[in-house]
């Protein structure tokens, strides 16, 4: 016998989604005092859960699928259409393959050779600046390294156009009225230039460092061994960029709480790795920055006694199995030492999916953004002095993205 899932009377609750942000979801569970409720969104029956057991089911590929479920606005904002995110079985699979490819140790390593490069010019510039805004210096810091990193080619007049036009991809992917428009105009901008390039590449005209992405995904082939329509290797190219660039909200965040928390900055200037390690993961977990993860499910099933209809949409909670008190003891207060002893449980802590990298459709990024993170910290931390003037440094969490409102403004750089 199955039980009645707890359910969200209303015809349809997107706009409370809008209203709410990343607490939609967290605030219905605890109301629910259930890991899991049923709602309306977009006009349909959709189930919504955290946790961790929750997050174990929703990446479980035999009972959930992803093809066809984001929402037509995402696509053509933040995800691309036909891009990994999309995909499920052994297209999946394949397909992901081919970004860990590039994601190994001599790879990582030189990209982040490639971001500190990056962060020392920037530091450089900010010395002769009354004020930096870190928030809007940081996505260009990204795109600088994402370009160089992926093997892309870039004008240096048309860098910070590229920046503005990544970030308007990842801004607006909630958005509506013309900031949404912007990131489409934006997206179809940017894969149109995708396109020419790859087809440099396929016609020798153009010839990427073997490793690279540009090089791995033009010369990529699928199941039938076929090359990737050009289409598509534009957008999973766009796929290493955007997500690069985007890193620039966790470096915000990064320098806020190195402002909010002076005890861990001193923790930091140690240069012990293990201490720059957690307090990276303490402000993935603790900030804002995916509010949840959306699937469908495949067939009719049964968990916990309720049951899943085929067709459902299914979100998974990120930020609320972030902030799970089940999981995370006090997980309203910032403390990196929570790390220390970490299990590494790939479904309680989820800021960017959770699951096998490799089998699962956990962001195949995480390292990467990791090492951003960790580069970036050392420059805030040890390689600079900086005043954070007055300034409104409060973040929202129903605006996706969130970012403090002032974007972080510091001034007086001077190089250590």
């Amino acid at each position: 016998m199955t039980n009645s899932m707890p359910k969200e009377e209303g015809i349809d609750h997107s706009l409370n989604l809008l209203r709410e942000g990343y607490l939609y979801i967290l605030n219905r569970r605890q109301s629910f005092h259930s890991d899991l409720f049923e709602t309306r969104l977009l006009g349909k029956k959709a189930v919504c859960m955290g946790g961790k057991e929750a997050a174990d089911l929703f990446y479980d590929n035999s009972k959930f699928k992803r093809a066809g479920v984001a929402p037509n606005r995402v696509a053509e904002t933040l995800f691309g259409k036909k891009g990994v995110q999309t995909l499920d079985g052994d297209a999946h699979k394949h397909r992901k393959k081919m970004f860990m490819s590039i994601m190994s140790p001599v790879r990582l390593k030189k990209l982040n050779e490639i971001a500190a490069k990056q962060w020392d010019k920037a530091l450089t510039k900010w010395q002769q600046m009354a004020d930096v805004v870190l928030y809007e210096e940081a996505l260009e810091i990204m795109c600088r390294t994402a370009c160089e990193w992926a093997g892309v080619p870039v004008e240096e007049k048309e860098m910070k156009k590229l920046a503005d036009d990544l970030r308007a991809m990842f801004e607006s992917a909630t958005a509506i009225g013309p900031s949404h428009w912007a990131g489409r105009h934006a997206r179809n901008r940017v894969e149109k230039w995708m396109g020419n390039i790859i087809d440099q590449v396929r016609e020798e005209k153009l010839n990427p460092e073997e490793g690279t992405a540009l090089y791995t995904f033009a010369w990529h082939r699928d199941l039938e061994g076929n090359l990737l329509d050009q289409e598509v290797a534009s957008v999973e190219v766009i796929n290493i960029l955007r997500p690069i660039v985007a890193i620039g909200v966790y470096i915000t965040f990064s320098a806020l709480a190195v402002h909010h928390y002076p005890e861990e900055r001193k923790k930091l200037q140690s240069g012990d790795e293990k201490n720059a390690q957690m307090f990276v993961q303490e402000v993935r977990r603790f900030y804002p920055f995916f509010p949840f993860a959306a699937a469908e499910v495949k067939a009719d099933f049964t968990w916990k006694d309720y049951t899943f209809e085929k067709g459902t949409l299914t979100l998974l909670d990120l930020y609320g199995t972030n902030h799970d008190t089940n999981i995370w003891g006090n997980p309203e207060v910032f403390q990196p030492s929570r790390f220390e002893n970490w299990d590494g449980s790939p479904f309680s802590f989820i800021p960017q999916g959770g699951g096998d990298y490799y089998l699962g459709h956990r962001c195949a990024g995480e390292w990467v953004t990791i090492e951003m993170m960790k580069v970036s910290l050392d420059f805030l931390v040890n390689q600079m002095t900086y005043d954070v003037p007055e300034q409104d440094l409060s973040y929202s969490k129903v605006s996706i993205p969130s970012l403090p409102k002032s974007k972080v403004i510091i001034n007086n750089v001077q190089r250590v």
